[in-house]
């Protein structure tokens, strides 16, 4: 099922015991092309903290009434490690956050959520469970080998930072970042949506990630591995309509590219 981004934001996280706030960005892994965390904004009862809710405490939903329901109370939100938003989020943030809420690592793994496609896997045990190897995980990781994590997690990115990031074809811009499609069972970002109207009177496309050669951060680009006039003659996007597999069929089939359903086991990545 995909989600714009414009859809998950503004969408109310509700805990087992009421609500939390409301969805204000999404922090997504630029490699792996998965939503880590959504940045909530909770509102007086919290005195307007910004906190992070990981994919891994999402419940099941039917998405009819924009509430997106967490396996965790608002007394685990209130206590979770402070992490300041506006800066980037390190791998020791990390880990501090997976170990107080009990989740094991998700990075190393064979696939994108450790060892699977869908973060619920990570939540599966039960709270005591959940407990037994937070505390295990702590008593484990001693000073010295938290010190020497990386700083800074470089593949962690704002969502929002990207949107109006302009687009580079191999021969000529063609447009900016206009949102982004997010598959909400696996939290995998499918596509970006770009508006060519800045190069020509065109359309919306969307273009599946994996045609993104590279991101720069400080030029704030995005540089695809297509032509100008391959995303001239793409399908075009209707933005007040879903994406049916028919036409994300159409979309990589346009774009030479293997529809991401169809995609193999994944190997263990060493870019972590």
């Amino acid at each position: 099922m995909l989600r714009t981004l414009d859809e998950l934001e503004g969408c109310t996280i509700r805990a087992t015991d009421g609500d939390v706030g409301l969805v204000k960005d999404l922090y997504f892994d630029d490699k792996a092309w998965v939503v880590r965390y959504l940045v909530v904004e909770t509102g007086t009862w919290l005195a307007n903290r910004q906190v992070l809710i990981s994919p891994i405490s999402i419940g099941q939903s039917d998405w009819l009434d924009d509430i997106i329901p967490v396996t965790i109370t608002k007394d685990q939100v209130r206590h979770s490690p402070d992490i300041d938003t506006h800066k980037p989020v390190s791998r020791r943030h990390e880990a501090d956050y997976l170990a107080y809420y009990g989740y094991p690592d998700y990075w190393g793994g064979m696939d994108a959520w450790g060892e699977g496609a869908f973060p619920g896997g990570l939540a599966s045990g039960s709270r005591s469970e959940q407990d037994a190897f937070r505390a295990a995980r702590e008593a484990t990781h001693s000073n010295d080998e938290m010190v020497n994590r990386p700083r800074h997690d470089p593949h962690l990115r704002s969502a929002d930072a990207v949107t109006n990031y302009h687009i580079h074809a191999s021969n000529g811009d063609i447009g900016h970042v206009e949102g982004l499609l997010v598959d909400v069972h696996t939290w995998a970002l499918r596509y970006i949506i770009v508006n060519t109207s800045n190069w020509w009177m065109g359309h919306l496309v969307a273009i599946p990630v994996k045609v993104i050669e590279h991101m720069n951060w400080l030029d704030a680009t995005v540089s695809l591995a297509l032509t100008r006039e391959a995303v001239k003659g793409g399908p075009p996007y209707d933005a007040k309509a879903r994406l049916d597999r028919r036409q994300e069929i159409s979309i990589h089939h346009h774009y030479g590219r293997a529809g991401y359903w169809d995609d193999p086991p994944a190997h263990k990545r060493d870019d972590i």
